[in-house]
């Protein structure tokens, strides 16, 4: 049996536990997990597996395993003080008017609205100065509001809309056709579609992608093997054409297919891997047309965005490592013709089109900059954003006179405009009414340097007037990977957290794409280990410059980001309090096994590629690198049962790990959620319930007995 103490490492958490009764520990008894002799050898080295048996997730022991484990951690949870608290402090909060950036199809405007504590968001639209009616309401796809609306996609005119469902967090999703005047669904349900999404074919069919579904477990997925098929309406999905894939000997993880708006080509992007793509073209004006390649490797990352009849507008990063826009006819679209018409800047380029000219956004530091262009690249103006932070939108068809963007930071809940592409002029179409004020707030962008010298931004939003002492709860966010750039956006639950003095910090780390593929390729393979330094760099800035302390820091970060978590607490376990993986990547060595994790190889590497590649792979894989008799911080493990992504069998064997390893008092525990996958769609109340007992395990093990700002609850419970 193991222990937690009320007030760990008393002697720095004095003051917290000064003139208190001393409070009995929360005693934990961990399930039994059994152990099998299971052992890989790679290029000569044995490894063992002890927990391989949990990697089959429908088998009766594993369901069992996630039982107890639950019965465990919830019997934990249920005995921290503030927890329901700090949940119906979440309520509260949550519990606001919430609408999306409209969207113009056909003779409706449409627009999705929460009223504050739906489990889906609806799908409202109206039709000129008319009330505004429900077109789909997922709430209603599922009793329990699991099901989720993942995509919606409108022919041209807007008389028919395809719209993509997940069932229970899966992956794997269902498409419905529906006559978008009467709300009627004019055929079959399609079924098994995945990693894809909608694109018509005038009113006649859609393109869309899928791999073919595995029998039993979905760890027996082949997903080397995506295809694109085209689906005509008033057949059966059994009918459907093969567009491109399947071919023996060519291996495509991914492929996805899109039609530009005057429905004249059809452009194919074929992926080996999460980065680089090749890219071929068909005329779908002449019906006996082949396909043309325009580029045959995987390289670049490169998109048709736009065509002015035969004129092609592609975003690459071919000799741009920041992207930039470059035109071509489609008579001869071969690199060697292309003309650069937006060239590369200093700063990474998201591009748009709306209302006839181009958006080009730039992140600047990870912060948005927007200017607009004239279809001759002509620079029209810089756009006045409403402040500092991200903007998103910027897209609407050609002949729409006005669209809508929307615009956030960490601290500020995110509104919409209305924008008038000839003026330049906008006027807020929307502002949540929310119980937080974000005038009591404050962001500040700081550059600290980690281990190789390299300068890394970082963003730490707190309560104004924050006293540095380094007694202030924190929690460290980071993802570092996969070229996705964290840009500053609004947080209910971080808003709660920071209501009760707790600051909230993230930094940019490399693997990311906040400063383009150079960013992103120095925390690839074995590069990786410099997101873990930047990581843990930026935690040693935080300690050194008095906003925490070790005893009051959590780490956590979700998927790639569960991955960096579950490798900086095992290489520094003492420089944090909290350690908090979800949905982590945490057995590097077999990672590229389960469902699409070979799809991550651009990446990580694989164990199997070279000695030199599994080594550097084990050396940091968390599962491989629990010691035995380390003291670990407190950690919360989260995850979905049925996690089809990133397969639950990660967090099951680290935390398998952990609690047979772990030194000292300190909780090491799973929390599963049930019918979940890898967490986009999860119901509201669901999503609550877990931030509650995120931020309660955090506090608790911070030696807070109870919440911080006990006025922020006093003012909300009166």
């Amino acid at each position: 049996m193991k222990l937690t103490t009320p007030c760990l490492l008393a002697l720095v958490l004095a003051s917290a536990c000064q003139n208190k009764p001393k409070r009995e520990p929360i005693a934990v008894n961990y399930p039994t997990t059994a152990k099998v002799d299971t052992v890989d050898t790679y290029f000569g080295t044995e490894v063992k597996d002890p927990y391989r048996w949990l990697e089959d997730d429908r088998s009766p022991e594993t369901e069992a395993w996630v039982k107890e484990q639950n019965k465990t951690t919830f019997g934990y949870l249920d005995n921290i003080p503030f927890r329901e608290d700090l949940k119906s402090r979440l309520e509260k909060l949550w519990n606001y008017e919430k609408l999306g950036a409209p969207f113009k199809e056909g003779d409706y405007t449409y627009f999705n609205k929460n009223d504050g504590l739906q489990n889906q968001s609806v799908v409202y639209r109206k039709k000129g100065d008319s009330e505004a009616e429900v077109f789909l309401d997922p709430n209603t796809f599922s009793e329990d509001g699991t099901t989720s609306l993942t995509s919606l996609r409108f022919t041209k005119d807007g008389a028919l809309a395809a719209y993509l469902i997940s069932e229970g967090g899966s992956d794997w999703r269902k498409a419905i056709i529906i006559d978008a005047e009467t709300q009627k669904i004019v055929e079959d349900t399609l079924v098994d579609i995945k990693f894809s999404d909608i694109s018509w074919k005038g009113n006649d069919g859609f393109f869309y992608s899928s791999y073919d579904k595995p029998k039993g477990s979905e760890l027996s997925a082949k997903t080397d093997q995506h295809k694109l098929y085209y689906h005509k309406l008033g057949t059966p999905q059994s009918a459907d054409k093969l567009i491109y894939g399947g071919t023996p000997g060519q291996k495509h993880r991914y492929i996805s297919g899109s039609v530009t708006e005057d429905a004249k080509y059809l452009f194919v992007y074929p992926r080996t891997s999460t980065s680089g793509n090749k890219l071929l073209m068909k005329d779908l004006s002449d019906p006996n047309a082949e396909f043309v390649t325009i580029l045959d490797h995987t390289d670049t990352d490169t998109y048709v965005m736009e065509n002015e009849g035969s004129k092609l507008f592609l975003v690459t990063n071919m000799d741009a490592p920041n992207k930039k826009i470059v035109t071509v006819d489609a008579s001869d679209p071969s690199p060697g013709n292309w003309v650069d018409f937006i060239k590369e800047t200093e700063n990474v380029l998201t591009p748009s089109t709306g209302s006839g000219y181009f958006f080009t956004e730039y992140m600047v530091d990870a912060i948005s900059k927007v200017y607009q262009y004239d279809y001759d690249g002509k620079l029209i103006r810089e756009v006045e954003l409403p402040g500092v932070g991200s903007a998103g939108g910027f897209r609407g068809k050609k002949e729409d006179a006005e669209f809508y963007f929307s615009f956030t930071n960490y601290n500020t809940p995110g509104s919409s405009y209305k924008y008038n592409a000839e003026s330049g002029e906008y006027e807020r179409y929307w502002k949540p009414e929310i119980d937080f004020n974000p005038a009591d707030y404050e962001s500040n962008q700081v550059f600290y340097t980690s281990k190789d010298g390299t300068k890394v931004p970082m963003i730490i939003t707190h309560k104004k007037g924050l006293e540095l002492n380094g007694k202030n709860p924190t929690i460290l966010y980071g993802y570092g990977g996969f070229n996705v750039s964290l840009t500053p956006s609004f947080s209910i639950a971080n808003a709660v957290w920071m209501e009760q003095g707790g600051v909230y910090a993230v930094p940019n780390l490399r693997g990311g794409g906040e400063y383009g593929k150079k960013w992103h390729d120095a925390g690839t393979k074995t590069q990786k280990q410099n997101v873990f330094d930047d990581f843990i760099a930026a935690a040693e800035y935080l300690i050194a410059n008095n906003y925490t302390s070790k005893e009051y820091l959590a780490i956590r970060g979700g998927s790639n980001g569960g991955l960096l978590v579950g490798a900086t607490m095992t290489q520094r376990p003492d420089l944090m309090q909290v350690a908090l993986p979800a949905v982590g990547v945490l057995d590097m060595l077999r990672y590229h096994t389960f469902t699409a994790g070979a799809g991550w190889a651009y990446d990580y590497g694989t164990s199997e590629e070279s000695e030199e590649m599994f080594n550097y792979l084990k050396g940091y894989s968390p599962i491989h690198n629990v010691t035995k008799g380390t003291v670990y911080p407190a950690t919360l493990v989260t995850t979905g049962d049925h996690d089809d992504r990133v397969v639950p069998a990660h967090s099951f064997k680290f935390a398998a790990e952990l609690q047979e390893k772990q030194a000292g008092e300190r909780p090491a525990l799973i929390r599963i959620e049930t019918n979940a996958g890898h967490g986009a769609g999860t119901p509201v109340s669901k999503t609550i319930a877990q931030y509650a007992d995120i931020f309660g395990f955090t506090l608790y093990n911070m030696g807070f007995e109870a919440l911080p700002n006990q006025s922020v609850l006093k003012k909300f419970k009166d």
